[in-house]
Parts: C-alpha cells; structure tokens; sequence
C-alpha cells in the first residue's frame, strides 16, 4: 500500500459539485492499494497512522498524534499513486490493485481506522472527486509498505 499523509487544518472532498464529506483539524489520506496487499499492511499503517505524532503540543513541538488532538481523517483511495512513468508520457497503472480487491482493501483499511477509535470520512471509491484542503505546515508524509 501506499500512503501519502497531509496534517490539514480542514477538507472536503466532493463528486460533481456535491459535498459529499468534510473534515476540520487531521489528516487528509490518500491511498493506493497494490495486488500484493495484506491485512499485515493494514495493521501497520493504522498503527503508524494513529500513533503518528505531528500536531504541536504546548511547546509548539510535534509530539501529539491525531487521537491526542481528536483529529479527524479524510480518506481518499488514489489508484494513481502506483503510476509508472518509466517509459514513454503516458503513466502506466499496472501495478495498482484490481479495482474489486482494491475497493475492498481500501475499505478494510477505514474500517480499521475506525476500529482504532479515529473519525474516518471517505470519497467514493472509483469516481472522479474534487478534494479540496489546508495543508498544515505543510506536513505532508508519504508511507509504502513495499519499503517498510
């Protein structure tokens, strides 16, 4: 799987002019799925995810994670983050996950999310979605379980 993170101070994401979900402080996830993903991957991006600490404490320190702000995630499943663009100006996304085993993946994962105890608001996996965002910082964390 792969992950890129945004610390965001608000999201939403929409589907043809439509608002279909909103965050305020958290994160914003998008997230890849490969045909090679497990729940062990699962399990270990929630665990970083959750435990993650970026948000500034006190002391204007990161030292907090997202259950210590009762932050909220924004997920958003990105097939394109497998792109290969090796060869020739067209990205090839042979190595993303095919879409059934994906979209269950991807929901596997948010449902685990939540299982952890976060807020989890989705996109609609597979459509074409407008996300709009404050990024924090700007923090932003790029996670891969392929190198982990």
């Amino acid at each position: 799987m792969k992950i890129v993170l945004q610390r965001v101070t608000q999201a939403c994401v929409s589907i043809a002019g439509d608002k279909i979900g909103e965050i305020e402080h958290g994160f914003v996830l998008f997230v890849g799925v490969a045909d090679a993903d497990s729940q062990l991957e699962i399990d270990y991006l929630v665990r970083k995810i959750s435990q993650l600490r970026v948000f500034e404490d006190d002391n204007e320190r990161m030292n907090l994670s997202i259950k210590d702000i009762d932050g909220a995630i924004l997920s958003i499943s990105q097939f394109t983050l497998f792109a290969n663009t090796k060869k020739g100006n067209r990205p090839s996304f042979t190595d993303a996950g095919a879409p059934a085993f994906a979209s269950m993946m991807y929901d596997h994962f948010n449902e685990s999310l939540r299982a952890s105890g976060l807020s989890v608001i989705t996109g609609e996996f597979g459509a074409n979605m407008q996300v709009s965002m404050v990024n924090d910082g700007p923090v932003t964390i790029l996670f891969d379980t392929a190198h982990q």
